[in-house]
């Protein structure tokens, strides 16, 4: 058997303070928070699936506009391993009449320190590290990723 990380992507999106997060059932039936997030799609680029994945999740457009970071997090113990790329942006056009995806329960807008004190809801460790390397700065241009046909 050939070992296949899963290649997910995830959203970074401020506004005045607040990050915009998910509360989902996770596959083990626990409510978790995360950024809105996903798998790639096969044929699909990274950018196109953030976006997707955005909408989907939370019912707003996204415009990614850097690569905050990649991030590689094996569950433990030895389980899956998780490929994430996530990208800073801003939201736009809200369409709260669309269903949100299965098992996402709400979107919420929650600080830094919001997110820390819920700690143990976090879907997994990279959630908070996402937010902290896009507070401490972290952008890396878009042209970074290559997809070649």
């Amino acid at each position: 058997m050939i070992w296949t990380p899963h290649t997910t992507v995830a959203s970074v999106i401020e506004k005045a303070g607040r990050f915009l997060m998910i509360e989902e059932i996770s596959s083990s039936g626990e409510t978790v928070i995360n950024q809105p997030a996903g798998h790639l799609e096969e044929a699909e680029t990274l950018i196109d699936a953030v976006i997707r994945e955005t909408r989907e999740e939370t019912a707003w457009g996204f415009s990614p506009e850097s690569i905050v970071g990649i991030y590689k997090w094996q569950v433990p113990p030895a389980e899956a391993t998780y490929l994430r790329f996530c990208f800073h942006g801003t939201c736009h056009d809200h369409q709260p009449a669309l269903p949100l995806d299965e098992g996402i329960i709400r979107t919420l807008w929650l600080t830094r320190d919001e997110l820390a004190e819920q700690s143990a809801k976090l879907r997994s460790p990279m959630v908070l590290r996402c937010i902290d390397d896009y507070l401490a700065g972290c952008r890396y241009p878009l042209d970074l990723l290559n997809d070649l046909a």
